[in-house]
Formats: structure tokens, C-alpha cells, sequence
């Protein structure tokens, strides 16, 4: 039928309808929050290219991950920024680490928070890279044992997942294996299989301190020209044991959010990264935009495109939102 029979309008007209209607709900189960610990701090300190998101000295665990909590938000990710570097980033698997004892303080400050803890070596490293250097290049069979001493140890000092971020060839199946052979055969992994070399990174690797010493990482992260090749990226970790698969960044990769999501079984998260948060915080702050309206539309978006989880650094703000029933 078509107009006037057909009137799409009639169930636009209220928001009881458009509720009733909708297509996509974002809810708190959704969201994870990232978190920045920092060994060096004794208090909070402002990330001055991400307003409103911290980095946390580990003894502020509660302050950090309380509020969350109370919100709804069930799951935190966590980044951690060390007290010393080396070119190995081996105080990325110490026991004493800042992940490992952030982990420790959530376990006994907010039990009830599901904790993930990113594994890559890029915030231990000197020169800031994901993995080891030979010359100036990244060793990709040499980093793997190293990002599994990593994650061993994180799970050791009580993490429930581990998110590897380095996007080196294998390492997923490296880790799978790592952690089995110690017994942890129940710990899920959350690779991020389809991360992109972006611009969109900028303001965290101010909050990580983690921005290369020399060079980039277009060696070993993706193409933003290639969408089939992060299928082949995304049914390589799930043959490898991962058991989520994850896009980042979120927002100029919805296509390839829909086209994971189509091939693969397993849930799919997506990464709503610092620049696309800051972004809004700064067209927001100038007057330019509705801040809340446009994190609902992004959040959407993303869920949408196919997302069953979402990693954004709005998520204390849209859980808030969505619990006072104003999303």
C-alpha cells in the first residue's frame, strides 16, 4: 500500500509510540567503561584532551569505578600507566604492576564489577610501540610470549577477561594457549581483531602516554581503506579461541561493525574511541551540539550497526541517563 493508506508518520507521533517501536535500545548491559590507572598519581588528575574522564591513582580505585557501578555499569576496561619503562615493557607482567594492583583494589573495593584488562605492551615500552623492536621494527613472534606473561598475570591478580590490543599475528591462539596450559581455561577473551591504524586515537595516547617514540603503527594496525580483510581478521581470532570480537574505532566503521556482525557467531564489540568522545565534549562545550542527545544518537548508531557491546568513555553518562529513564 502507499499514501495515503500508508502514513509511517502514525507511529512517530509520541514517545510512548516510539518506544513501543524502536528498533535498537542501548542498554547498561552494553557499556563498558574505560579506565586509566596511574602508578605515578596520589590523586586524581584531569585528562586535559578527554574532559571529563581521569587517570586514577590505584588507591582511588572506589572513587573510579563506584559511580560506575551504582549507574548499572556492570564491566570496566582497564589501561594502566606505569612507574618505569623499558624497551620490553616488562612492568607490564609484574605482579607489583599498576593493572595488577588496580585489579586487586576493584576486586576488594567494587566486588560485584566485571574487570577486563587490555594487554598490549605500548604504555610499558619506551619507544612506545606495541611490541618488541628489532631495529625499527616490530618483532611480531617476539612479542607474543611476552603479551602472554602479560595477560597470565593480569588473570592472576584476578582479572575476569582479557582484551589484547597489539594486533600481532597469533597472539590470540598464543594467549588461549598460555592461559590453559595454567589452568585458566575459563577466562574469555575479547581481541581487538579489527583495529584500525586512525587518527581518532589522539587523545588517549595523551591519557595513556603512549604515543610512538618514532614512527606509527600502520605496520601492524589495519588499513582504514580494508573492510574484507577485517573478516579475515575477525574468523582468524575466533578460529585462534577468541571469544569476542571487537572493531575500533566505532563511528567511521559502522560498515565494518554490520559486516563482523553478519560473519561471525560470537559477540561483537565496538570501541567508541577518545577522539570520537572528544569530539562531542568540544562541540558540546562550544555550543555547537546537544551533548546528551548526541551520545544517545552515537550509542544508537553503533548498536544498531550491530555492536552487542559497546566501549565508551560516555558510559557513565548514558547509564545515568538510561536509569532515570531520560535516554
Amino acid at each position: 500500500m502507499s499514501f495515503p493508506v500508508t502514513r509511517l508518520r502514525r507511529l512517530r507521533a509520541t514517545d510512548t509510540l516510539r518506544g513501543m517501536v524502536a528498533e535498537v535500545r542501548v542498554g547498561v548491559d552494553n557499556l563498558i567503561s574505560p579506565l586509566f590507572f596511574d602508578a605515578r598519581l596520589q590523586r586524581p588528575e584531569p585528562i586535559a584532551a578527554m574532559p571529563g574522564q581521569m587517570r586514577w591513582p590505584i588507591a582511588a580505585a572506589a572513587e573510579a569505578c563506584g559511580p560506575l557501578s551504582e549507574a548499572g555499569v556492570r564491566a570496566v576496561l582497564l589501561f594502566g600507566l606505569p612507574d618505569a619503562k623499558d624497551e620490553e615493557g616488562s612492568a607490564s607482567w609484574q605482579a607489583t604492576g599498576v593493572i595488577q594492583q588496580a585489579v586487586g583494589a576493584i576486586r576488594s573495593q567494587v566486588p560485584g564489577l566485571f574487570v577486563i584488562t587490555d594487554v598490549c605492551l605500548c604504555e610499558y615500552t619506551t619507544h612506545g610501540h606495541c611490541g618488541v623492536l628489532r631495529g625499527h621494527e616490530v618483532d611480531n613472534d617476539a612479542t607474543l610470549p611476552l603479551l602472554a606473561r602479560q595477560a597470565l598475570s593480569h588473570v592472576e591478580a584476578g582479572a575476569d577477561m582479557i582484551a589484547p590490543s597489539d594486533m600481532m599475528d597469533g597472539r590470540v591462539s598464543e594467549l588461549r594457549r598460555y592461559l590453559d596450559s595454567h589452568g585458566h581455561t575459563e577466562i574469555p577473551i575479547m581481541a581487538y581483531s579489527a583495529k584500525y591504524a586512525s587518527a581518532f586515537y589522539g587523545p588517549f595516547r595523551e591519557a595513556a602516554d603512549s604515543a610512538p617514540a618514532f614512527g606509527d603503527r600502520r605496520a601492524y594496525q589495519m588499513d582504514p581503506a580494508n573492510a574484507r580483510e577485517a573478516l579475515a581478521e575477525a574468523a582468524l581470532d575466533v578460529a585462534e579461541g577468541a571469544d569476542i570480537i571487537m572493531v575500533k574505532p566505532a563511528l567511521a566503521y559502522l560498515d565494518v561493525i554490520r559486516r563482523v556482525r553478519d560473519a561471525v557467531t560470537c559477540p561483537v564489540a565496538a570501541y567508541n574511541v577518545s577522539g570520537e568522545y572528544s569530539m562531542i565534549k568540544a562541540a558540546s562545550a562550544a555550543g555547537w551540539i546537544d551533548e546528551s542527545r548526541a551520545v544517545r544518537e552515537v550509542l544508537t548508531s553503533i548498536k544498531r550497526a550491530g555492536a552487542d557491546l559497546i566501549i565508551s568513555y560516555h558510559s557513565l553518562d548514558a547509564a545515568r541517563a538510561i536509569k532515570s529513564s531520560q535516554w
